[in-house]
C-alpha cells in the first residue's frame, strides 16, 4: 500500500498536508528518573521510538497514572490500558506482557511496558519492519489503533493529538521530549473528516464548535425547551482526554453523553448531542431534563488540563447558552456535577477555578497587573529570521512597522524574549494589525513553565488593539517567552508585531 505523507498540526486548512506547529525553543536536559527510565526500558525491549511512547501517554493521562483508579471509558495507568466492551488494551498488555491485570493497572514501569507491547503489536500487524519502525511517522496508523476509536475521524483526532505532541514538545514528571519535525504516515485516515480543520462540520447550535453526533444509544431524543425548559448548566470533567471521549461518546457501549466537550490545550469545541435532546450526563433524569452538559477533558486530580484557553472557550459556549436560554448567569444555574442531587461524581473537583470561571462567563476581565512588558518587533528582545519581512502597511500597527511572512512547512518562528521577574502566573496580549489578507489561524506558542502551548489566533480580525490568548504559569529568567510560527495549515500572511506580558 502506499502511504500517504502528511505534515501534522492542529488546526488544517489544506487537503493536500497537515502540518504540525513545532517550537524550535530548546529543552532542558533531562535527567535520569524512575518514569525516564521506565519509558527507554520499555521503548528498547519493544522496540517502539521512546518519544512516540512519551507523546501518547502524554496525550493520554499527562503521564498521571491517578493510583489505578479508572478513566470514564475504563482506561487504566499513565498509558490508559482500557477494559470496556469495546477496548481490550489491558488484557492485550496482560496476555503480551505475562503480568496480571492488577499490576498494570497501578504500577507506571508495568504500565508503559504493557502499552509498548500492544503498540508494537499493533505496527507488526502493519508490517512494519526494523527499518520502518525507526520512523515515529510510520506508527501513525498502530497509534490510532491503540486509541480504538468508534470512527475513522475520531481515531485521526486521537492520532493527530499524539503527534501534536511531538511537534510541540513536552515536559512533565521529569520526561522531556524536545520540539521536533515528524512526517506521518496516514494511510487511508488521511481521507476521514479532520476534526482540527476549520472545514469540520459546524455545530448546529453553537458554530463555533464542530458537530460529531454521539450513539443514539447515549442520549434521548427529545424536543426542549417545548417538552422541558433548560435552566441548568452543567460542569463535567471528562477522567479522560478529548479524543477518546468523543469516541465514546460514539460507542453505543457507553451508555452516556454530554452536550459538548471542550478541548484542553486550545479549546477547541465538540457538540455531540443537539441541545433540543435529552443528554445523558447527569445521574439523574430531572437534571438531564433541563440542563445542557458541557464536559472539560482532563482529570479532577490534575490541575494542568484547566488551561486558560479552555476556561474562555467554555465560559464563553455557556454565556452563549445562557443568553439563549434564560439561564442565570451564576452559580445557581451553572453548577458541577457535583452538585447535581444523588451525584456520585466529584467533578469538576477542586482544581476547577470557579471564580475565573464565572468571571469570564460574566464578560469580566482577569486582575490587575503586578508587573508588565511590551516587546515590539523593533526591540533588540525580538529575534526572526531573513525569511520575516517588515512593512509598515497597515495603520493598525504597533510602532513604526511589523513584520510578516508567507505559512511554510518548516520551524522558523519568531521569538519574543523578556526577564520574567519571578515565577508565576502571567497574561500574555498580543498586538498585531488586521486584515482579509493576513493569516486565519496563526499560531502564538508560548514556552510556559510546563511546556509549549499553542493558541491559534485569526489575524483577519480584531488588529489594532491588545488582544489576551490567555494566563500561563512562566519561569523566572530572560528567555524566549512568546514566538509567532509559519507552521500552520491557514491561508494568509502571518504577523508578528508586539506582545505584552503582565503579571497578575
Amino acid at each position: 500500500m502506499t502511504l500517504v505523507r502528511t505534515r501534522l498540526v492542529a488546526l488544517v486548512a489544506a487537503a493536500l498536508s497537515t502540518l504540525l506547529v513545532i517550537a524550535v525553543q530548546p529543552a532542558l536536559a533531562e535527567r535520569g528518573t524512575p518514569l525516564s527510565d521506565a519509558f527507554a526500558k520499555a521503548a528498547a525491549a519493544h522496540d517502539v521510538p521512546r518519544d512516540l511512547l512519551v507523546a501518547l501517554g502524554y496525550a493520554e493521562t499527562h503521564l498521571d497514572g491517578h493510583a489505578g483508579e479508572p478513566s470514564a471509558s475504563g482506561g487504566y495507568g499513565l498509558m490508559h490500558l482500557v477494559d470496556n466492551p469495546t477496548n481490550k488494551t489491558l488484557s492485550e498488555a496482560a496476555a503480551l506482557t505475562g503480568q496480571p491485570a492488577a499490576t498494570l493497572k497501578k504500577d507506571d514501569a508495568a504500565n508503559i511496558l504493557g502499552a509498548a507491547a500492544v503498540l508494537r503489536s499493533y505496527a507488526d500487524k502493519l508490517g512494519l519492519d526494523e527499518a520502518a519502525r525507526k520512523d515515529a511517522g510510520r506508527w501513525y496508523k498502530a497509534v490510532a489503533e491503540y486509541g480504538h476509536a468508534s470512527s475513522p475521524e475520531t481515531a485521526r483526532l486521537y492520532a493527530d493529538a499524539v503527534y501534536e505532541m511531538l511537534g510541540l514538545g513536552l515536559q512533565a514528571r521529569g520526561v522531556t521530549v524536545e520540539p521536533q519535525e515528524v512526517t506521518a504516515d496516514r494511510g487511508d485516515l488521511a481521507k476521514a473528516r479532520d476534526l482540527n480543520a476549520q472545514a469540520a462540520v459546524a455545530s448546529p447550535d453553537y458554530p463555533p464548535a464542530a458537530w460529531v453526533a454521539a450513539s443514539s444509544s447515549n442520549y434521548r431524543v427529545s424536543n426542549r425547551e417545548t417538552s422541558y425548559n433548560i435552566d441548568r448548566i452543567v460542569i463535567h470533567v471528562t477522567q479522560g482526554s478529548y479524543a477518546g471521549t468523543i469516541s465514546w461518546f460514539q460507542n453505543p457501549a457507553a451508555q452516556v453523553s454530554a452536550h459538548y466537550v471542550v478541548k484542553s490545550s486550545n479549546g477547541a469545541i465538540t457538540q455531540m448531542v443537539r441541545d433540543k435532546d435529552v443528554g445523558w450526563h447527569a445521574g439523574n433524569s430531572t437534571y438531564n431534563n433541563r440542563s445542557i452538559g458541557i464536559e472539560h477533558e482532563g482529570w479532577v486530580n490534575d490541575a494542568s488540563w484547566f488551561t486558560d484557553a479552555m476556561y474562555r472557550s467554555s465560559a464563553a459556549l455557556t454565556r452563549h447558552l445562557a443568553d439563549k436560554y434564560g439561564v442565570p448567569k451564576n452559580r445557581t444555574g451553572i453548577i458541577g456535577h457535583n452538585e447535581v442531587p444523588g451525584a456520585t461524581h466529584t467533578d469538576p473537583g477542586p482544581h476547577w477555578n470557579w471564580t475565573t470561571y464565572m468571571n469570564y462567563v460574566n464578560g469580566g476581565t482577569t486582575n490587575p497587573p503586578t508587573w508588565t512588558t511590551t516587546v515590539d518587533n523593533a526591540s533588540s528582545q525580538f529575534t526572526a529570521s531573513t525569511n520575516w519581512g517588515t512593512s509598515a502597511y497597515s495603520s493598525q500597527r504597533h510602532g513604526a512597522d511589523y513584520r510578516f511572512a508567507d505559512p511554510v512547512a518548516a520551524s522558523d518562528p519568531a521569538w519574543y524574549s523578556a526577564a520574567i521577574p519571578s515565577a508565576g502566573t502571567y497574561r500574555i496580549e498580543v498586538w498585531y494589525p488586521s486584515d482579509p489578507g493576513y493569516n486565519s489561524s496563526a499560531p502564538y506558542i508560548v514556552a510556559a513553565a510546563g511546556g509549549n502551548q499553542t493558541v491559534y489566533v485569526d489575524q483577519r480580525s480584531g488588529g489594532g488593539a491588545w488582544r489576551s490568548i490567555g494566563t500561563f504559569q512562566l519561569n523566572a529568567g530572560t528567555q524566549n517567552v512568546v514566538g509567532v510560527s509559519r507552521w500552520t495549515g491557514g491561508t494568509g500572511y502571518v504577523i508578528a508585531d508586539a506582545v505584552r506580558i503582565s503579571r497578575i
